[in-house]
């Protein structure tokens, strides 16, 4: 009687689980084994599907309509070539600059405007880093500038003051801007949708304002009005999406009207942001879309090429099999049944020592 009172708490307290096919790894599995007929089916069957899709793309890129146009090297006046820096460092310089784009196809609205930057690097960590997504994104956490440095804190009349949007990222928000007309009319350019849902209601918070932004003595690029929320700061939110490549392009805004062939758009454009600094280029960009959004062969071409490769070892395979086939091996030698393998053969050597 006492040993039985003493086993049934052990059994209680006993933390064994329960048995299970799945616990004790016994559930069937597939393991297909890929013979050469199987090989040759995949291969073609990458192929038959990736080469249309390619096709496809390749057709809508190229329905896609582009204006392109590098503006860095023009729209500074004769006089300052040799010196672009400090032209675009003086605070007295004329920096207007009006330019013509001719379209060459017709382009149905919304035609997208871009702006695009060569040897700019914003994916550099200590640039990336250079920002504060708590302050973005909360009126309470506008003093969490620990990263922000240099561009966290600026002193006005002898006082230390938080910088909001504080950062690097920030601090060298894109600042050129764009004026259009066509026929002597301006046409409207919309900054509605040009920055992600996303960021606009999870990333930048309604309740914050910026604060004390671009009024030291290192201006970088724009300024930002301190009326409107960051959550409304659209061009603000398009650039502090870094970019992973140092070529890259960002949406300024749309033109919702179509344009026609040979139509002639005039462009006034204030040349305000330095990239002659580094070397950099800028570009102004019109375009459609399409499907696959913006124009990209590449996309195409990687689809294409694929799926002919896919194809063409396919072909070998095929022709390898036809003219030099070679016995598949025996399954039994595969690693899970090396067991069933090794247990035969020892029931043989059995045998054989018995006769």
């Amino acid at each position: 009687m006492e040993g039985a009172a003493d086993s049934s708490p052990a059994k209680k307290l006993s933390k064994k689980p329960k048995y299970s096919r799945f616990t004790q790894q016994e559930l069937p599995a597939c393991k297909p084994i890929l013979t050469p007929q199987w090989v040759i089916v995949i291969f073609i069957s990458v192929g038959i599907i990736f080469i249309p899709i390619g096709v496809a793309s390749l057709f809508a890129s190229e329905r896609v309509v582009e204006i392109v146009d590098r503006y860095d090297d023009n729209c500074v006046p004769p006089p300052h070539n040799k010196d672009m820096v400090s032209f675009i460092k003086s605070g007295v310089t004329n920096k207007t600059c009006t330019k013509t784009l001719t379209v060459l196809k017709n382009m149905k609205g919304p035609v997208y405007i871009y702006y695009q930057l060569d040897n700019f690097y914003q994916n550099h960590r200590r640039y990336v880093k250079s920002r504060s997504d708590k302050q973005l994104r909360s009126k309470k956490e506008e003093h969490d500038i620990s990263n922000c440095s240099p561009e966290g804190k600026v002193i006005i009349n002898g006082k230390e003051q938080v910088i909001v949007p504080c950062g690097l990222v920030a601090w060298s928000l894109f600042n050129d801007t764009y004026g259009f007309s066509l026929n002597n009319k301006a046409l409207d350019v919309s900054k509605q949708g040009i920055a992600w849902d996303s960021d606009r209601n999870g990333k930048f918070g309604k309740d914050v304002y910026p604060k004390n932004f671009q009024v030291g003595s290192l201006i970088g690029g724009a300024k930002l009005n301190e009326t409107v929320p960051l959550s409304n700061q659209l061009d603000l939110i398009v650039w502090m999406r870094s970019a992973a490549l140092p070529t890259f392009r960002k949406l300024y805004g749309k033109i919702q009207v179509d344009l026609h062939a040979n139509d002639v758009i005039r462009v006034v454009i204030q040349n305000n942001y330095n990239t002659y600094s580094f070397d950099g280029k800028k570009r102004l960009i019109l375009s459609t879309t399409s499907w696959i959004g913006g124009k990209n062969d590449f996309l195409g071409i990687a689809y294409i090429v694929v799926g002919g490769l896919s194809l063409f070892l396919a072909l070998v395979f095929l022709l390898l099999y036809i003219f030099n086939p070679r016995p598949l091996g025996d399954p039994a030698y595969l690693s899970w049944n090396k067991n069933t393998a090794n247990a035969s053969s020892s029931s043989s050597a059995a045998i054989s020592r018995t006769n």
